[in-house]
């Protein structure tokens, strides 16, 4: 039984530029007793963890922290520089002040700090940089002009001012329970190259060293810019109605039911509807969706996306926290939690891969001079390069960066995934499931007949909209409107109530009067044969049925379709290309599923249940990586059954909790779209860990032979993660669609919209 007096706590820590710094911060905070549940997010700079208060209070968390060279503070608070009188080489506080202040809560990213360094020189890394080269190259100069004692003392002066910072981090981190991190090995490297009268190597080594880091830094910093670029998409401001006046307010302080204007050229400010005026709206920030789409009184607009032709009056209905903007936001940060199983193997294998490292250097340090009598100096050489060149930042950056990347160029084109381990079985898919209403159709049927067998058209409208009044299903809310544009007043039912799969039932004047399916009535017996003809003729044209009883009599007929999207068959044939087969699942029925299913050209099963969808789902989960493709509430079990499940719907609509993933637009092509997306990312990955082991595997070869030294070694170890990073940010640039991007797209980075929008207006 857990500890009641344990609790949730949650910090912001700054300077994490890797996977490897994120694993120091946990391996800090994991060994203090009371600590459970530690979850340390790199792009987010967040640190959670269950802690109980009697055994470590908070303040050991932020000292244990601190000790490993980080900032950290409170969630809110501005974190603190880490103890110390040197300038620290990996990501210290003055580095945490490039990051902007998040929170991970409401998905917020403010600006950031006004303090905060313009540029890379100003930061720690960048001075390091700036000072270790100035030193490396005084003492160059000094071997020109200097007799050789002296230059000699110039190198090592450089070594020790470059690895002293090095290695008061390493110590600290040894203390902590880890030993075998790139600083001891650094430390070991530099501090051996001296011994043996390589000064020279040395302070070259301490000097590249520094480089990577900085390149490291550079790298994250972008990462995190990618994704903080969607939170500026909300202007800081919003003007607000107040009576017959309009004052100017901050966005984050509008209420749910408040009225906002829109100006023609300005960013929406709100999730809301439309309340007057009728004018084109950019929404490609939001979705990535090019095309404008028109908005009229009681559509609905996004926050962040850019109104192009006329003044719109909008009301909030959601808070700034809770906005899609804000959503989004928060679904990629908490998306780094779900880790990919190869990013688990990759943290596992450098675990037991760091100490074999050492180990193998060890021996080749002193097994050839004391087996064979070859030369120690020589020997120790070589593995200390080895120590170098089995650093496993590279590989342990490998899969982090790639899924960063990905989850931010999905986040910009309307396709969210949670983590890694949806990225990764995504891309495994081999099979994908579609619910019809909604997905594969418009989700907006029309009525298309009234057969009457009893009274008039206008009674049995009133009373089938009676039934489905403030009905959710779209064939209840067709019947609903097409009463209203008839000008049929819906009858008063009460004790209205779903009967899942089948329809609904109310009572209306002591009668108990239900809209159903076809099975619905021959459940009931009012399926006779006469009937049964005439629903049979309209469900082969791919209509839909619907029986209007009254005490179990029927009293007529409604038919209405559902017209497939424009892109569903070009999905489906994409998804083909990609060898994934599909197959449509529905609780129609099968004439009306059949129609559908063979204009699509994909498999059907028809007049499923909720739970007949589940077993569909298990049973095709047997032979094939299943992707269940729904709206994200009535097919919540089918979407949880499947391998991975996607939420299909527009801004927010899309239930982003609860499926693994969700399509921001109802373009079913985006199906496609993010399988690609998740077979790139996975490519990348697999091209990062070649990098990182193939480079790794080149030159322990070669330094073992002693063709290269010391600082081939850092530099193979640095340009490993520098190339491995860039190779990931790479993704950043995919087009998950296949085509190029729109030139009427607006860049996520773009605080305010571009001249062409605002020409628009006129």
């Amino acid at each position: 039984m857990a500890d009641v007096s344990a609790g949730h706590r949650e910090w912001r820590v700054t300077g994490m530029d890797c996977g490897s710094c994120a694993a120091k911060v946990r391996g800090a905070v994991e060994r203090l007793p009371g600590v459970e549940d530690v979850d340390v997010a790199l792009m987010a700079e967040r640190l959670r963890l269950t802690l109980d208060e009697t055994q470590t209070p908070p303040e050991s968390i932020e000292e244990a922290v601190r000790g490993v060279g980080f900032g950290i503070a409170p969630k809110g608070a501005r974190p603190e520089k880490p103890k110390g009188g040197f300038v620290l080489p990996d990501g210290a506080f003055p580095d945490a002040a490039e990051s902007s202040e998040t929170d991970s809560e409401t998905g917020d990213m403010d600006e950031p700090a006004d303090d905060a360094p313009s540029s890379w020189m100003k930061s720690s890394k960048g001075r390091l940089v700036l000072g270790t080269g100035a030193l490396l190259a005084a003492a160059w100069a000094s071997r020109l002009v200097l007799p050789a004692e002296i230059a000699h003392w110039a190198f090592v002066l450089a070594t020790l001012v470059g690895i002293l910072p090095v290695a008061q981090r390493a110590f600290a981190m040894t203390r902590a329970g880890m030993p075998f991190t790139i600083e001891m090995l650094m430390t070991i490297a530099a501090g051996g190259a001296l011994i043996i009268g390589e000064p020279e190597e040395a302070a070259l080594v301490v000097f590249l060293f520094a480089v990577g880091e900085l390149l490291e830094g550079v790298s994250a910093g972008k990462a995190r810019d990618s994704i903080r670029a969607l939170s500026k998409l909300v202007p800081k401001t919003a003007r607000l109605e107040v009576g017959s006046k309009t004052r100017e307010v901050a966005a984050e302080e509008l209420q749910v039911g408040q009225i906002v204007q829109v100006r023609p050229g300005d960013r929406v400010p709100c999730d809301g509807e439309v309340m007057s005026g009728t004018s084109g709206v950019d929404e490609s920030p939001v979705t990535g969706e090019s095309v404008p789409s028109l908005k009229e009184p009681g559509a609905e607009v996004f926050a962040g996306s850019i109104n192009a032709e006329a003044l719109l009056r909008v009301r909030v209905t959601k808070t700034a926290e809770d906005n899609t903007i804000a959503r989004i936001v928060r679904l990629v940060e908490e998306a780094e939690s779900a880790r990919a199983p190869t990013e688990r193997f990759i943290d596992r294998f450098s675990r037991i891969y760091m100490p074999a490292v050492v180990g193998a250097a060890l021996l080749v340090a002193v097994v050839p001079p004391l087996a064979f009598g070859l030369a120690w100096g020589e020997w120790v050489y070589r593995a200390l390069a080895l120590l170098l060149i089995g650093c496993p930042c590279a590989l342990v950056i490998s899969v982090p960066a790639s899924i960063t990347s990905a989850l931010s160029t999905g986040a910009r084109n309307g396709l969210l995934m949670k983590g890694g381990a949806v990225i990764e079985a995504t891309a495994r898919t081999t099979r994908v499931a579609f619910d019809k209403t909604g997905t594969l159709t418009h989700g907006k049927p029309r009525v298309t007949d009234v057969a009457v067998l009893s009274g008039r058209e206008e009674d049995l409208l009133a009373l089938a909209a009676g039934v489905e009044s403030g009905a959710s299903h779209p064939l209840g809310q067709a019947i609903c409107a097409e009463a209203e544009r008839r000008g049929v007043d819906a009858a008063a039912a009460t004790g209205g109530r779903a009967l899942p799969g089948k329809g609904a039932e109310a009572s209306i004047e002591g009668a108990t009067v239900c809209v159903g399916s076809p099975r619905l009535a021959d459940e009931r017996g009012a399926l006779k044969d006469d009937l049964r003809t005439r629903v049979s003729a309209l469900e082969a044209d791919g209509k839909t049925v619907v029986i209007v009883l009254c005490d179990d009599v029927p009293m007529g007929l409604i038919a209405l379709r559902d017209e497939p999207r424009a892109d569903a068959a070009d999905a489906v044939t994409q998804l083909r290309k990609l060898g994934i087969t599909s197959v449509m699942l529905t609780g129609d029925n099968p004439r009306t599923a059949q129609a559908i299913a063979e204009g699509l050209g994909i498999e059907h099963r028809s007049e499923l249940m909720p739970e007949d969808k589940v077993t569909a789902i298990r049973d095709l989960t047997a032979d094939a990586r299943v992707m269940m493709i729904g709206d994200g509430i009535n097919d919540a079990p089918a979407l949880a059954a499947a391998h991975v499940g996607v939420a299909m719907g527009s801004g927010t609509d899309v239930a982003l909790e609860t499926a693994d993933a969700a399509i921001l637009r109802n373009r079913v092509t985006d199906v496609p779209a993010k399988i690609r997306l998740a077979r790139a990312t996975m490519s990348n990955i697999h091209q990062n860990i070649a990098i990182a082991l193939g480079l790794k595997a080149v030159f322990l070869v070669t330094t073992v032979l002693g063709i290269t030294g010391l600082w081939i070694a850092i530099l193979a170890d640095t340009g490993a993660t520098v190339l491995v990073t860039m190779n990931a940010l790479r993704l950043l640039f995919f087009r998950p669609s296949g085509a190029p991007e729109s030139k009427e797209r607006v860049s996520p980075t773009t605080e305010e919209p571009r001249s062409d929008h605002s020409a628009a207006t006129t």
